[in-house]
């Protein structure tokens, strides 16, 4: 599925992450490739903890965040809280995963954009191109 990136102006690196232990490992891998056969540098650094996610971000000097969360909305504040520490905290940050509608106006109103399970591959590379030409 190849999306028209020429909103791409240069080839922009994006952090995937998985965040809980559910072992539902098929949307990380298949947005992990959308955004990497569309033109981004794709960063997957797998399950880590919200600090670790900082560090990666920053040391990898990434332009997004993609995370899966699984409805858990207090691991996407930790790494939100986490993202400031280190001086990340103008990073956009997209999550997907089963998310309540309440979680999901949650996560908006702190800037971090939702796509539950069924959004289509096409949406979430748009909305990656979208946001990193904001960076």
């Amino acid at each position: 599925m190849i999306v028209d990136t020429d909103q791409i102006t240069q080839k922009a690196k994006v952090l995937v992450v998985k965040t809980s232990l559910d072992g539902h490992w098929r949307g990380v891998s298949l947005v992990a490739r959308a955004l990497r056969d569309n033109g981004f540098e794709v960063v997957l650094g797998g399950m880590l903890r919200p600090s670790q996610i900082a560090v990666v971000a920053r040391d990898e000097d990434v332009e997004l965040i993609g995370l899966n969360v699984g409805g858990r909305i207090e691991v996407v504040n930790r790494i939100l809280d986490e993202l400031e520490k280190v001086g990340m905290s103008k990073i956009p940050v997209f999550c997907g995963g089963t998310v309540a509608p309440k979680a999901a106006r949650e996560l908006l109103a702190r800037g971090v954009e939702v796509y539950p399970p069924g959004t289509m591959l096409a949406t979430i590379v748009e909305a990656a191109c979208r946001l990193t030409k904001s960076v």
